[in-house]
Formats: structure tokens, sequence, C-alpha cells
């Protein structure tokens, strides 16, 4: 029988210190200011894209579920 590789030994996890709910949320700004933002016209592009091939889908999916139902009703006979 082939013996299990034994893991090396973990040191322990060191634990994070805690702060207080000012300093968490001066801390989260701090974070919110270093990312790089959509501007508000890639936002509204983004958003037009995402409707327009929602449309498309659901169009896509009607058709698709239109010519099954009526393949199906035809071999049924109904």
């Amino acid at each position: 029988m082939a013996e299990k590789p034994t893991k090396a030994p973990q040191p322990p996890k060191e634990k994070k210190k805690r702060v207080g709910p000012l300093t968490f949320l001066a801390q989260v700004r701090a974070e919110g200011n270093k990312v790089t933002w959509t501007t508000r016209q890639e936002t509204i592009q983004a958003t037009i894209f995402v409707v327009i091939m929602a449309i498309i889908m659901a169009i896509f999916l009607f058709a698709t579920d239109f010519v099954i139902m009526s393949f199906v009703n035809f071999v049924r006979g109904a």
C-alpha cells in the first residue's frame, strides 16, 4: 500500500486586528477611492447593450419554443 504523503506543519494563522466601525468605514472609503469606476456614458452604453441582448434572446427563445411546439403538435396530429 502506498503511504499518504504527510503535510508539512502549518504555522499558526495570525489573527487579523479588529478595528472599530469608524476606522472600518474610513478603510472602505479609501479602498473605494482606489477603484477605477466606469463613466456615466460607459454605464449607459453597457445597460443599453444588456437590454438589447435580453430582447434578442427573448425573441430567439420564443421562436425556438414556437417551432418546437408546432413540430410536436404536427407529430401528435393535433
